[in-house]
């Protein structure tokens, strides 16, 4: 691991790099140290970065925060990296994932890929190298941006992750915007509580959960009035053309 006392000469041993505009990324490694030392010297480049020690604590800021890139350590206490990496690609988010690992077997490398990695870095490296390897990542990124979807006043951008209703920004977490972007995508048409259920959610989500009512209220709350998401009694949810003023 990184000593303290290097931290911030991390950075400036390795000169000034591009930086990053507008890119947050999320650092799961347990070595404090380490990752005290990366987010440091990614600071100084000015990409944002935020830290998750274990697997608990990195899947608790993936639901509450929206991040362009993964910098993810397989070998971490809680679920491990590999569980993680498999839920951010399950997420259907298409945030890179940059895996970081001790080890420098062609099959473990061939493993990481296989779980959605799109690159790998072994320890030890030059945050250079690392910083290098993020902005490739941003770039590809960027060549593959999802399209802006506009309905009824409502502005939905995948890539962002952003949410406007007319004009105004809506802060919503992964799974009412996961919701909001399966209910979007259908231009209008119903789309039932278990096509939700298996869009939004996961495989293991239980199909008897009233988790899909309960979301779609607190969305159509944070949407605002009048009311956006209709209901059609036994059927499903759409976004409603003319929203209901009553």
């Amino acid at each position: 691991m990184f000593p303290i006392r290097m931290r911030f000469w991390i950075g400036r041993r390795y000169g000034s790099v591009r930086s990053i505009r507008g890119v947050r990324v999320l650092i799961v490694e347990d070595e404090l140290y380490m990752a005290e030392a990366i987010r440091d010297g990614l600071r100084l480049e000015a990409i944002a970065a935020d830290i998750a020690g274990d697997g608990d604590t990195a899947l608790e800021l993936l639901s509450i925060n929206t991040y362009d890139i993964a910098v993810l350590d397989r070998d971490i206490p809680g679920p491990p990296g590999d569980e993680v990496a498999e839920r951010i690609v399950s997420s259907g988010s298409g945030m890179p994932i940059l895996m970081l690992t001790a080890a420098d077997r062609i099959a473990d490398k061939a493993t990481g890929f296989e779980l959605g990695a799109d690159d790998y870095l072994t320890k030890p490296f030059d945050l250079r190298e690392l910083v290098l390897r993020l902005r490739a990542l941003d770039r590809r990124r960027a060549h593959s941006r999802p399209p802006v979807r506009e309905i009824a006043g409502l502005r939905l951008d995948p890539f962002r992750r952003e949410v406007y209703r007319d004009g105004r920004y809506v802060a919503l977490t992964r799974k009412q915007f996961a919701v909001l972007e399966v209910l979007v995508g259908a231009e209008g048409g119903v789309v039932s509580a278990e096509e939700l259920l298996e869009r939004a959610w996961d495989e293991n989500a239980d199909p008897f959960t009233n988790a899909v009512r309960i979301t779609v209220s607190a969305l159509r709350k944070r949407l605002g009035e009048p009311w956006l998401i209709g209901t059609v009694a036994g059927v499903g949810y759409h976004i409603s053309p003319q929203p209901d003023r009553g």
